[in-house]
């Protein structure tokens, strides 16, 4: 009993003090009400005295600095009380230049989107040649000598790349020029096409629109529209090495900078997490060019097998485009199979064939064993994620999408639950 006489008391007093620190701020308010009400007692009575001397041409200067209440401090007298807040003139100015300036901030990233997205993918790239940058700089070359190695070898292989790729092009496109008299010539032989061509004449037409001459300037819009796209590739190309280049020479100040506008008391958790996803974002990239040399590796050696034309031509066509998620294997084996059918038939059914398999082994073995060990996303995320991105930038937001939700999953693991589960 005396223990429980003794809480009471104690409830008692804790709501007597509770109490009295409310009146205290009660009475705290009050004071400050009866002050600002004071301030504007005194600015009213200027303001009258102001009013009344207002029309007086002859009013002295002395008095008009004690009207205004001017001293050594202030010589043109006391500011007065700025504008408040909440006055509906200041709500709806500044929040219409706010929504002023966010539309211009749309308006510029539209108007910038192509260069902001080749920043974007020039910096994904730096980081995922980082690793293997700095395994390079261990073996006594330096940073610097790490990025020359490794850019020559990024430079040597799209000039391989462009060699093998472009001749090809240019004989195929020849030959098709050259053959499609012939090809036209075998449709009219179709005795309802024949009809339809006795009718329309449109068999006649594109034969003499081939034999012209301007059947392949018309084709792919004329050289002038050829020329911007060739430039405009080119161009984006050597930004996006230049870019990169740089990046990757400034990746360690730029870490350095990202790291210090964070608050101490979380820098050094913060740096952990980033360099964890930098990691992820480089293994992404080193097992994507992993499961691309693979495929077109296997790619050349079958098609050397089976003596289909532009055999390495082939085999890179398929290990670039197998870097694009989801999509990027079936465009290569797409592009193979329809060269090989131009050269035979039964080649076109046994490449078809040969990549029916394939593209099953990688998917369901090469693919996620490589991406758990690199990236630890899960497969449904991955394709999840791949489409996400391709809806929103194409072939860049699928590349980006997969080391983007290896961040996402990381920071929900790290950051998310942990806060979650303290609550």
């Amino acid at each position: 009993m005396a223990d429980e006489d003794v809480s009471e008391t104690q409830r008692d007093i804790a709501r007597a003090e509770r109490e009295l620190a409310e009146t205290e701020r009660r009475i705290a308010d009050t004071e400050g009400d009866i002050a600002e009400a004071q301030e504007e007692i005194a600015e009213t009575e200027q303001e009258l005295a102001a009013r009344q001397h207002a029309d007086d041409p002859l009013l002295d200067t002395a008095v008009r600095r004690a009207v205004a209440g001017a001293d050594e401090h202030n010589p043109f007298g006391q500011p007065g009380r700025p504008m408040s807040r909440r006055s509906p003139f200041f709500l709806g100015f500044f929040g219409g230049l706010g929504l002023a300036a966010a539309y211009l901030l749309v308006r510029a990233l539209g108007a910038a989107h192509q260069v902001l997205v080749l920043v974007v993918v020039s910096m994904f790239l730096a980081v995922g040649l980082n690793p293997a940058i700095e395994r390079l700089s261990r073996l006594r070359l330096g940073r610097r000598g790490a990025i020359a190695v490794v850019f020559t070898g990024v430079i040597l292989f799209f000039a391989g790349f462009s060699a093998a790729i472009v001749p090809p092009l240019v004989d195929q496109a020849g030959q098709l020029n050259d053959s499609i008299p012939s090809y036209l010539d075998r449709l009219n032989e179709n005795d309802r096409i024949h009809d339809l061509d006795e009718e329309y004449h449109f068999i006649d037409k594109a034969k003499k629109s081939v034999e012209d001459g301007d059947f392949g300037a018309n084709l792919f819009g004329g050289f002038v529209g050829v020329g911007k796209i060739v430039l405009g590739a080119v161009f984006s190309a050597l930004t996006i090495l230049i870019l990169t280049l740089y990046f990757a020479s400034a990746l360690p100040a730029i870490k350095r900078v990202l790291y210090l506008s964070v608050p101490r008391s979380r820098r050094a958790r913060f740096g952990l997490l980033t360099d964890e996803i930098l990691n992820r974002i480089g293994g992404y990239v080193s097992g994507a060019l992993t499961i691309a040399f693979v495929a077109g590796t296997s790619t050349l050696i079958f098609l050397e097998i089976v003596r289909v034309p532009y055999a390495v031509a082939l085999a890179l066509v398929v290990a670039v485009t197998d870097l694009v998620p989801l999509v990027g294997a079936t465009i290569g084996a797409v592009a193979v199979t329809g060269v090989a059918f131009f050269d035979s038939t039964t080649k076109g059914l046994l490449c078809a064939a040969f990549f029916l398999i394939y593209q099953q082994v990688e998917n369901y073995l090469i693919y996620p064993r490589i991406m758990a060990r690199t990236v630890n996303v899960h497969p449904a995320a991955t394709i999840v994620a791949a489409l996400i991105g391709g809806t929103l930038l194409g072939v860049v937001g699928a590349l980006l999408a997969i080391p983007t939700a290896a961040a996402v999953q990381l920071i929900i693991q790290e950051v998310v639950i942990p806060r979650q589960d303290q609550n």
